[in-house]
């Protein structure tokens, strides 16, 4: 499905499952609905499964957002407890549409716990209390957070099991336009991910990229599976530069427990560590500077407190603070302020999730998670911009019952689209 025929049924109204694969642009779709939305005053509900996806979108998670916090059952007296806060009352009864990123890694629990939560505070029996939903997402990506009793090993405890997705009546838009990948090579050992099916050719192409020269001049960021391997690198890296080096902190305000929470789940460091030619990544969109989330760069020089940043397609950027915000119904109730960078040498798996890399060094030895091999692999550009430095199995493995419910998804969406058009009489 193209991007114009999805946003056409969510236009409609539908709730709707928005999937496809890595760098179709589905949150690229999700941000021109709400700018659609925002435009008709219509009231939304941005959220995320985590904070760090929420941050990409300007939203809240959804557990925020729902009052269920970290709750993984709900008892009638976590019931009772949520639904004397006044303020998700009045929150909730304005949202008219909700829209819940990164769906992949919210449980079947946590899905309808939410539900259970939003129908009670509206009074409702219908999903969500009747509110318009959007769930977004691809499930070969990053899966729910396990627990320590395995409730959510092998699939059992995707979103897509839980009695209010079956209860949304949801309609299945499957985009299959690719923004992000060109190149037909790295398409093929993708799509064999996808498909549970590595082949020999597809190794083959990996071996090609093993300890890799990546073209002279290319910043390269680092991604590894274990935070503690990224922050060595960084400072280690960073200690190699000569000068003194500049800190920036981050700036917060708002409620105490919000602000922590706003500054905890973003890109942008509460600490920033900078010094002469070192190697960041911007983690804020902003295209009138000249930059977006993901983009790379060199410190070249400092003006005062502010960076002068050369990035990788030549352009020099006068980094200046950016705002962060947690809004309800159009007003800021957190904000933090703080430079949009991050030291780039190295970032995790998990913080690349939504960024795009002309050039990465890949280490996957010890890839703990079906889903995290694709995650990484599909944030470069092609194959020429990779330097593999390790793998194992498990990052080339995909959930069977993914896969499954994958081809299920494929079907419905050529369906939904049928059913769309033949009712609104479009071709």
């Amino acid at each position: 499905m193209k991007q114009k025929e999805a946003l056409d049924i969510l236009k409609a109204g539908y709730n709707v499952f928005l999937t496809g694969c890595a760098g179709t642009g589905k949150t690229h779709l999700l941000g021109e609905y709400i700018k659609f939305l925002k435009k008709k005053g219509v009231s939304v509900g941005i959220t995320a499964s985590t904070g760090i996806a929420a941050t990409h979108i300007g939203g809240v998670t959804i557990h925020s957002f729902s009052g269920m916090g970290i709750l993984n059952q709900l008892t009638e007296s976590d019931l009772n407890r949520v639904l004397k806060k006044n303020y998700l009352a009045k929150n909730l009864k304005k949202t008219q549409v909700l829209i819940i990123d990164e769906i992949s890694m919210l449980s079947l629990d946590q899905l309808d716990i939410a539900d259970r939560i939003i129908r009670s505070f509206l009074k409702s029996e219908e999903p969500f209390g009747g509110m318009q939903v959007v769930l977004c997402g691809d499930f070969f990506q990053l899966p729910p957070i396990k627990k320590e009793d395995n409730l959510y090993t092998k699939g059992t405890g995707f979103a897509y099991k839980s009695r209010a997705w079956r209860e949304l009546d949801l309609r299945v838009c499957y985009l299959t336009e690719q923004y992000r990948h060109k190149e037909k090579d790295l398409l093929f050992v993708l799509d064999s991910i996808r498909k549970n099916n590595v082949t020999k050719e597809a190794i083959s192409l990996l071996r090609k990229c093993y300890k890799a020269k990546i073209k002279e001049g290319e910043e390269i960021t680092k991604l590894y599976t274990h935070n503690f391997n990224v922050d060595n690198i960084n400072a280690r890296e960073l200690e190699k530069l000569p000068g003194k080096k500049k800190t920036f902190y981050m700036n917060k305000r708002g409620p105490k427990a919000l602000a922590e929470t706003l500054g905890r789940n973003l890109l942008a460091p509460e600490k920033l560590e900078l010094k002469k030619d070192a190697i960041v990544m911007f983690v804020k969109n902003n295209l009138e500077k000249g930059y977006v989330n993901g983009t790379l760069g060199r410190v070249v020089r400092f003006d005062g407190d502010k960076p002068i940043v050369k990035t990788k397609k030549g352009n020099y950027v006068k980094v200046e603070q950016e705002k962060w915000n947690i809004e309800e119904d159009g007003e800021v109730k957190a904000q933090a302020t703080q430079l949009p960078l991050r030291l780039a040498w190295a970032v995790t798996v998990h913080k690349s999730q939504g960024t795009t890399l002309d050039a990465a060094e890949i280490d996957l030895s010890r890839a703990f998670e079906p889903g995290m091999g694709y995650v990484a692999l599909s944030r470069v550009k092609s194959l020429k911009g990779l330097r593999l430095m390790g793998l194992n199995k498990t990052a080339l493995k995909a959930n069977e019952e993914v896969i499954k419910m994958d081809e299920a998804f494929r079907k419905a969406s050529k369906e939904d689209r049928k059913e769309f058009y033949r009712i609104h009489k479009k071709k």
